[in-house]
C-alpha cells in the first residue's frame, strides 16, 4: 500500500508574502507529475510542502493529508515513504563540509539523517550495494563525495533518495547542469524505480528535463495552482526533439576542425586580453587540465563545452584567478602584470558559478550581495558606499528582484538567487565575464531575458560561457572550446 497526498486550503507565508496560497491538491499512488512555473511560483516550496519539510501556515481552512489507502498517517510515518531532492542539498554538503563515501550516504537515505550515525547492518548493505549497482555506481561506492564531478554527485544524491524505494520522490530541477550521459543513466534510475510503482512529482523549467513516464501536469503560477492536465508523451517526445536540434544548431563553428592544443586564431591587434600557455591544472591533487594553451582577444566571445568532469568550472576558476596553473604553466591578463594582486583582476572580471552560489549562504541581504560586486566578495565587511548602493538599485530593478532586496540568499528560490548573482557579476562593470551555466535555474522567460542582455553587452564585454546546453548561448559566440580527457580543442566560428 503506498501513500497518497492531499492540500485542502492550504497555504504558507514568508514574511508579510504568501509564497503558497490556497492550494488544493490531491495527488494519488502511482501518478507521475511535472511541476512547472516561472521562477517564483512556489515550485520548490509546494515540494517541501509535499515532503513534509515545510510547515503550512496556519489558517482555519487549511489542511495537509496523508493517507495509506483509506488510513490517515501522522506527518513522521509519512516522511518514511517520501525522498526529496533539491540543489540546495547538493549546495549543503559543500556548503557545511560534510564529506561521506558514496556509499556512506546511500546509508544516510536509508536512515534518514544527514550525516551517519549508526553502523550499517547486514541488511543494510545488501540494500546499499543493489542501489548503487542500479545507478552505475559501484566502482565510486568508496569515494568521498567531494571527489566526485558535478553529474556523479547529482546521481549519488539522486541514488541516495532510491535507496529506502520511497513511495514519492520530489525532486526538484534535477537535470539541472547534467549532459546527455548523466541524464541518461538517471532515466535509467528512473525508469527501475517506475516498475517498482514510484510515484515521483519533478519540478522543471524545459521539457527535456521532464523524465520518461511522467503522465501529468501541474502549473503553479504566483503560488497558486492553475492548472492540472494530462500530458500527452508523443508532445512531450517532441519537445524533447526540438531541443536536441536546437542545441546542435547554437554551437559555434558546427563541426570545424580542432585547433592543436586549444589555441584560438589571432581576433584584433594587439595583445590578448587573457593568454594561457602550457598550463596543468590540479585540483585537490587530481590533473584535472593538461597542456592548455588559449587566448581570448577583443571581439571574441567564447563558448566552454565539456561533459560532466571535462574541467570546465575548473577552466573559469583559472580564469578568474581562484586557481594557479601548475609549475611550467603561464597565465597572461591585459593591464595586470606579474605580481599584481589577483583582487585587482577580480574586481575587473565579473563570475558566476554554481559554486558562488553554494558559497552565498552568508548573512547578507539580496541587495548587499549585489553591492559586493565590485569588491568581488561575498557579502560586505563594511557598508555599501552611495554609489555601489545606486548601482546596486539599478540592477535589482533590472532583474526585478527589487521586492526581495532585503531577504537573504536563502530565502530566494535557485532561479532567483541565480538572477541575484548575476546581478552581481554586471555591477562591477566587468571588462571580462565569465559564466559557468549561467541559464540554469531560469524558466523559459528569464532565459530568453538574460540571452537578450548577454547579446547586449557582448559588444562591450567578453564573454567566456561554460553550458549543457548550446541552446543557452546567445548569438554573437565566436568560438567553442571543447574539453575532453584533460585536453582543450578550439572549434573557430565560421563567421
Amino acid at each position: 500500500m503506498s501513500l497518497g497526498i492531499s492540500l485542502h486550503a492550504v497555504g504558507v507565508q514568508r514574511g508579510r508574502k504568501w509564497v503558497l496560497r490556497d492550494l488544493t491538491l490531491d495527488v494519488q499512488p502511482g501518478e507521475r507529475w511535472a511541476l512547472i512555473g516561472a521562477n517564483g511560483a512556489g515550485k520548490t516550496q509546494l515540494l517541501k510542502l509535499l515532503a513534509g519539510d515545510v510547515w503550512p501556515t496556519p489558517t482555519a481552512a487549511g489542511r495537509r493529508t496523508y493517507r495509506l489507502g483509506r488510513r490517515e498517517v501522522d506527518l513522521i510515518e509519512a516522511k518514511s515513504r517520501i525522498a526529496y531532492l533539491g540543489a540546495e542539498m547538493q549546495d549543503k554538503y559543500s556548503r557545511y563540509g560534510w564529506d561521506p563515501s558514496v556509499s556512506d550516504l546511500l546509508a544516510t537515505g536509508l536512515h534518514r539523517t544527514d550525516l551517519l550515525l549508526s553502523k550499517v547492518t547486514a541488511g543494510e548493505r545488501r540494500k546499499i550495494d543493489a542501489t548503487l549497482r542500479a545507478c552505475g555506481l559501484m566502482r565510486l561506492a568508496r569515494r568521498r563525495l567531494s571527489s566526485l564531478s558535478y553529474g556523479q554527485k547529482r546521481l549519488a544524491l539522486l541514488a541516495r533518495a532510491l535507496c529506502p524505494d520511497p513511495d514519492w520522490l520530489l525532486l526538484d530541477e534535477l537535470y539541472n547542469g547534467l549532459d546527455a550521459s548523466y541524464r541518461r543513466r538517471i532515466d535509467r534510475a528512473l525508469r527501475a524505480a517506475r516498475a517498482r510503482g514510484g510515484s515521483w512529482i519533478v519540478a522543471a523549467h524545459r521539457a527535456c528535463d521532464v523524465p520518461r513516464g511522467t503522465r501529468g501536469l501541474i502549473e503553479l503560477d504566483a503560488g497558486r495552482v492553475i492548472a492540472m492536465r494530462p500530458l500527452r508523451a508523443e508532445v512531450a517526445s517532441r519537445l524533447r526533439i526540438a531541443a536536441r536540434e536546437g542545441a546542435r544548431a547554437a554551437i559555434p563553428g558546427g563541426r570545424a576542425s580542432p585547433a592543436p592544443g586549444g589555441r584560438a586564431r589571432p581576433g584584433l591587434a594587439g595583445p590578448p586580453l587573457l593568454k594561457i600557455s602550457d598550463a596543468d591544472l590540479y585540483v585537490g591533487y587530481k590533473p584535472v587540465l593538461r597542456g592548455v594553451s588559449w587566448e581570448l582577444r577583443d571581439g571574441e566571445h567564447w563558448a566552454v563545452l565539456g561533459a560532466n568532469g571535462a574541467g570546465k568550472s575548473s577552466f573559469l576558476r583559472l580564469l578568474y584567478g581562484d586557481l594557479s596553473p601548475a609549475l611550467g604553466g603561464v597565465i597572461e591578463r591585459r593591464g595586470f602584470p606579474k605580481g599584481t594582486p589577483i583582487a585587482d583582476w577580480k574586481r575587473r572580471v565579473g563570475f558566476v558559478s554554481p559554486e558562488l552560489q553554494t558559497d552565498y549562504a552568508v548573512n547578507v541581504s539580496v541587495r548587499d550581495l549585489v553591492a559586493s560586486g565590485p569588491r568581488a566578495s561575498i557579502g560586505l565587511a563594511e557598508p555599501a558606499t552611495a554609489q555601489e548602493a545606486r548601482v546596486a538599485a539599478r540592477w535589482l530593478k533590472f532583474f526585478g528582484l527589487s521586492g526581495v532586496a532585503e531577504r537573504r540568499p536563502r530565502e530566494l528560490s535557485y532561479g532567483q538567487l541565480r538572477r541575484a548573482l548575476l546581478a552581481r557579476a554586471l555591477a562591477a562593470e566587468p571588462r571580462v565575464l565569465l559564466l559557468d551555466e549561467p541559464l540554469t535555474g531560469l524558466d523559459p522567460g528569464q532565459r530568453a531575458f538574460v540571452k537578450r542582455l548577454l547579446e547586449r553587452l557582448m559588444r562591450r564585454v567578453a564573454l567566456v560561457i561554460a553550458v549543457h546546453h548550446p541552446e543557452d548561448l546567445p548569438r554573437g559566440v565566436t568560438h567553442a572550446l571543447r574539453l575532453e580527457a584533460g585536453r582543450a580543442h578550439a572549434l573557430h566560428s565560421a563567421n
